[in-house]
């Protein structure tokens, strides 16, 4: 499936912007006005017109701070204040500036009539699924109940990063220190040694050469490096940017040796959770499938539970559908199709969630504990090596006389 970019207007005449996945234009064109919307235009997105920008650009909320916001919105309702009071409460507490300004722009909304739902969807802070909860939390009358529901998704979901970053932190600063230390010694210790090198006016051995040479181009070309990486992180972020690209980076992250079952495991458990709690709020399984499959960073899980909403809109089982793909274990299949077998899919997902995130947590421990004494034991052998390539010179010319 492609991107598709539109612009489109409401039966009120309130111009919206975003994005939707389909086969090719008329399916897109279909599909927003299935929304409710009537589209002005709609272009297949490429590189040219899709945002490339660094991620600490993009005023990203976190997921702890839509914990506190829907927790604490939750609490404000309960005690019978109304959505716009509630929403400048929350403005002037939020310290987040992307958030507080997303949650002013929500009331100005919610004064001017719209629906809270149809207010957050303006901002893209707000995820799709923290605004279709609440947009069946305003249906229902149970608005309270759903920014509980989301508070527990996010708080869940925040747990299961903060794992594997806090997993994955002392390797990280291992393999800092490591480069750092090769270019402290390539930069200054290196050069040190050169000159001496020459004044022995003695051939040197191939290791020796070929560390002298790396520190000269550290020393003399290292703008030029550095200008080089910058330029490979720009035509990497092009090639992401384009479908293709998208597909066979996400392809090779699930297909990496330890890395990618972590990976499966991860997604395993958002994909439980999520359609978990969009299921126990009383969403169609169609509609939880949609929506969770705009939460999925790897686009081949995406466009997998886009390809199984099709599927169950004619109705074939979630479990059989799985069963065709390789990127789902055997273990969520099953859990899946006992849900559909006994009518209790949002207990059977929520156990699954509860398992595979117990499984990130183990492997990311177990991946910690790997790579700990690997990395030392590289950076140990690199500060041999040269340390050998600059001595050996030295004991040939002793072993000569």
């Amino acid at each position: 499936m492609e991107t598709y970019l539109y612009q489109a207007i409401t039966s009120e005449g309130i111009e919206k912007k975003g994005s939707i996945k389909a086969e090719n234009e008329r399916e897109a064109q279909l599909r927003i006005r299935e929304t409710g919307l009537i589209p002005i235009s709609v272009s297949r997105q490429n590189f040219l017109n899709k945002d490339i920008e660094l991620s600490f650009l993009k005023g990203k909320v976190k997921q702890r701070d839509m914990a506190v916001f829907c927790r604490q919105f939750s609490s404000i309702i309960k005690a019978g204040i109304s959505i716009v009071s509630a929403l400048e409460m929350l403005e002037e507490q939020t310290e987040d500036s992307s958030l507080k300004e997303g949650i002013k722009r929500a009331r100005a909304g919610v004064e001017k009539g719209e629906s809270l739902a149809d207010s957050l969807r303006e901002d893209k802070i707000f995820p799709s699924i923290l605004i279709e909860m609440i947009k069946a939390g305003e249906s229902s009358g149970s608005l309270e109940k759903s920014l509980d529901r989301m508070a527990i998704q996010f708080e869940k979901e925040a747990k299961l990063k903060g794992i594997i970053k806090k997993a994955m932190m002392y390797p990280i600063v291992l393999l800092i220190v490591m480069i750092g230390i090769l270019v402290v010694m390539l930069t200054f210790v290196i050069p040190n040694f050169v000159t001496m090198f020459e004044d022995l006016n003695t051939s040197l051995p191939t290791s020796t050469r070929l560390i002298i040479g790396l520190s000269d181009l550290f020393r003399n070309y290292w703008l030029l490096l550095v200008v080089l990486v910058a330029f490979l992180i720009f035509l990497y972020k092009i090639y992401k940017a384009s479908d293709g690209g998208r597909h066979k980076i996400d392809g090779f992250k699930l297909k990496l040796p330890i890395f990618g079952k972590l990976a499966v495991k991860t997604a395993c458990a958002s994909i439980s959770r999520t359609l978990a709690t969009l299921i126990q709020s009383g969403m169609p399984l169609i509609s939880a499938l949609d929506i969770t499959a705009q939460t999925m960073p790897n686009i081949h899980y995406k466009d997998a539970l886009i390809k199984m909403k099709g599927g169950v809109a004619l109705g074939i089982p979630l479990s059989s559908q799985m069963k065709t793909m390789d990127i789902f274990p055997a273990m969520l299949t099953h859990m899946v199709g006992i849900g559909e077998q006994t009518g209790n899919m949002e207990e059977m997902l929520s156990n699954s969630a509860n398992y595979y995130e117990e499984e990130v947590e183990i492997t990311t421990t177990s991946l910690t504990a790997l790579l700990e004494p690997v990395i030392i034991i590289i950076m140990a052998l690199l500060v041999i090596l040269l340390i050998a390539a600059i001595y050996q010179p030295m004991i040939q010319l002793y072993n000569s006389i």
